[in-house]
C-alpha cells in the first residue's frame, strides 16, 4: 500500500551539531555558507551586513530563479526569522546551547495560505551538520 504524503502548512526539524552555538549562528546568517548544505541553492547575497532586522537576502536555485527573504526578527545566538518577500513563506531557525561545544538547531518552516512547496527533509540538516562539523 503506498502512503501519500498530506500537504503540510508546517515543518519543523532539529539537529545537533557539534559545534559552539555562535558558530552555528554565524554559519548560517553568512550567504556565502548557504549554497553549501542547501544543494537547491547555488548563491546567496545580502543586501546589508552584519545582519539585523529588515537585512534582504537573494538566492538563486539551480534554474536561475531568485528569491528574496526579509529578516522579521533576530537575536543573536538565539534565534532568526525570515519572511520570503511575498509575505506568505516564513522560516525559523532558534539555537540552544547544550553545552559550550554542542548546539540544538530547531528548523521551523511554515506557510500563511496553501501548503508548503517543496519542504526541508532532514537530509538538509544532516548535510548541515557534516559541513560544520568537518569545517
Amino acid at each position: 500500500m503506498m502512503r501519500v504524503m498530506k500537504p503540510r502548512k508546517t515543518n519543523t526539524l532539529t539537529v545537533v551539531i557539534h559545534k559552539p552555538v555562535h558558530e552555528v549562528f554565524t554559519f548560517l546568517l553568512d550567504p556565502e555558507n548557504t549554497s553549501r548544505w542547501i544543494d537547491s541553492i547555488i548563491s546567496e547575497e545580502t543586501n546589508g551586513w552584519p545582519v539585523k532586522e529588515g537585512t534582504v537576502y537573494r538566492n538563486k536555485n539551480r534554474e536561475g530563479v531568485w528569491h528574496e527573504y526579509v529578516v522579521t526578527s533576530l537575536e543573536i545566538d538565539t534565534y532568526f526569522i525570515f519572511r520570503m518577500k511575498d509575505g506568505n513563506y516564513h522560516v525559523m531557525y532558534t539555537f540552544a546551547a547544550v553545552s559550550d561545544k554542542i548546539t540544538e538547531v530547531e528548523y521551523k518552516e511554515w506557510v500563511i495560505r496553501g501548503a508548503l512547496a517543496d519542504p526541508f527533509t532532514q537530509e538538509i540538516l544532516g548535510k548541515l551538520k557534516t559541513t560544520l562539523e568537518t569545517s
